[in-house]
């Protein structure tokens, strides 16, 4: 007897494990990059600290938008109470591991009819106090609440996860779009230097009309391109109102009152370092959540399974009562070891089939969303890096452009004056110099907005581990 007591408590402590064993679905994962040959990826790594990633364009307005985005941002706080939701649910579910003690009291004032079955005509009148409590414990035979706990474990972990992806994202789209902000600032500029050139030139046309050198057809071809700038000019205003309106928006601020003061800086961003960890598979916040799903719905499936099998509970309790004084004495005193309950269901109409058959699909779902979040996040850091390199090369030639379509601007100018050509020459230099030299600030600007990119495809700044050797493929 002793034995078989001590073989029941083995088998009651150890229970049984009713879900797979997990493993983490398996994507092909290539051993480099192609656009930028040396970057490999690595493992898992998500919950290191990015820190201040945008320090790296050492731009203090960029900082302050950042750090009120992280305290005011509504999207951040929304994922933050999902996140606290989902910790308190593993925490719910953890409880029931444990046995549940309750407590109780009572106190009535009786009265028995002398009516009653063997009564005797005798009516009975007491008082009742009665102080006690209980236990009950279902005993985890099939692993069903072990399952369901680190499924919600699961879930709080992806939660975390998608908060660190919202965080992340919030910051990448201030970056985004400050540095649109900063390209609209230098078309701005730019703009105001050309309507001040062009203003120049309409007068001195006018002046040469009155003295009979120029024709009509020069005066109004001067307006034409002078009323063009103006346009351009309030149309980049246009731009940069929004574009300031939708920053307010991320960090938390109403677009009525935020303003963004206007400022013209050099649009140069920071080279990715060559031949270094990308590390996408180390910090990618959205590929650690669709992961840890896979995982719940893994432990899910545990728990559908041990639906199958029988529940058993233990429960015990105990206290005091009395009809009189001494109530917490030992003449009061009751206790119950018991009942030992089971529960088998033993037809449900394919109720807990079905559920199974749910799980599983359940888990095939996820797997599939973790392999397609992998997918895109390769295909996503192959965007950024061919942005990274072609607009560095795109950059280069529009520069060259800008400068040539300037000087020859200058040149058709000058001819002008001296009577060499007509105005239909300066027309044609200004409006290409113009656009040449917005194109080359658009580019600038796409070359910013590219390096956001890909910090936000790598998970966190490229530079980020430059110490890390190892390369391998997950």
């Amino acid at each position: 007897m002793p034995k078989a007591l001590a073989l029941l408590g083995a088998v009651l402590m150890a229970g049984c494990a009713m879900a797979p064993d997990y493993r983490p679905p398996v994507t092909t994962a290539p051993g480099e990059f192609r656009e930028t040959p040396g970057w490999a990826a690595a493992a898992p790594r998500d919950g290191e600290e990015r820190g201040p990633w945008w320090a790296v364009f050492a731009d203090p307005v960029l900082s302050d938008l950042e750090d009120r985005a992280g305290q005011a941002s509504p999207t951040l706080a929304a994922a933050l109470a999902r996140y606290d939701a989902a910790r308190a649910a593993a925490r719910m579910q953890a409880a029931d591991l444990y046995p549940q003690v309750s407590a109780s009291g009572q106190a009535s004032r009786e009265r028995l009819s002398g009516n009653r079955p063997l009564g005797a005509g005798n009516a009975q009148e007491y008082d009742d106090y009665v102080v006690g409590g209980g236990v009950s414990y279902e005993l985890d035979l099939w692993g069903r609440i072990r399952s369901q706990v680190r499924g919600a474990r699961g879930e709080a972990e992806a939660s975390a996860a998608d908060l660190a992806s919202a965080r992340l994202s919030l910051q990448a789209a201030v970056a985004d779009a400050y540095f649109r902000l900063v390209g609209l600032d230098a078309q701005a500029q730019l703009l105001a230097r050309s309507v001040d050139a062009f203003t120049r030139a309409y007068e001195l046309t006018a002046t040469r009309r009155e003295g009979g050198i120029a024709s009509g057809i020069d005066v109004n071809r001067a307006r034409t391109v002078l009323a063009n700038a103006r346009a351009q000019v309030a149309t980049v205003a246009n731009q940069r109102a929004a574009t300031e309106h939708e920053i307010a928006a991320l960090v938390g601020e109403l677009a009525t009152t935020f303003t963004v003061p206007a400022q013209v800086q050099a649009l140069d961003p920071p080279a990715p370092p060559a031949a270094t960890p990308s590390e996408l598979l180390q910090r990618r916040p959205d590929i650690a959540a669709a992961e840890r799903r896979v995982f719940a719905a893994n432990a899910r499936i545990g728990a559908a399974r041990a639906a199958f099998f029988p529940s058993l509970t233990l429960g015990a309790s105990g206290g005091w009562e009395s009809t009189g004084g001494g109530l917490l004495t030992t003449p009061s005193a009751f206790w119950a070891l018991g009942p030992l309950s089971g529960l088998l269901t033993v037809f449900d109409g394919g109720r807990r089939t079905s559920q199974v058959r749910i799980s599983r699909a359940e888990y095939d779902e996820a797997a599939a969303t973790y392999r397609d979040t992998v997918l895109a996040a390769f295909r996503q850091v192959e965007d950024a890096l061919a942005a990274t390199r072609y607009l560095s090369e795109a950059s280069t030639a529009q520069r060259e452009a800008a400068e040539a379509a300037q000087r020859t601007s200058d040149i058709a100018m000058s001819r002008y004056r001296d009577g060499a050509s007509d105005y239909l020459e300066v027309v044609t230099a200004q409006t290409d110099a113009l656009e040449a030299q917005r194109s080359y600030i658009s580019v600038q600007t796409q070359r910013m907005q590219a390096s956001v990119g890909l910090v936000r495809a790598l998970g966190g700044p490229p530079d980020a581990a430059l110490a890390v050797i190892p390369t391998a493929a997950p």
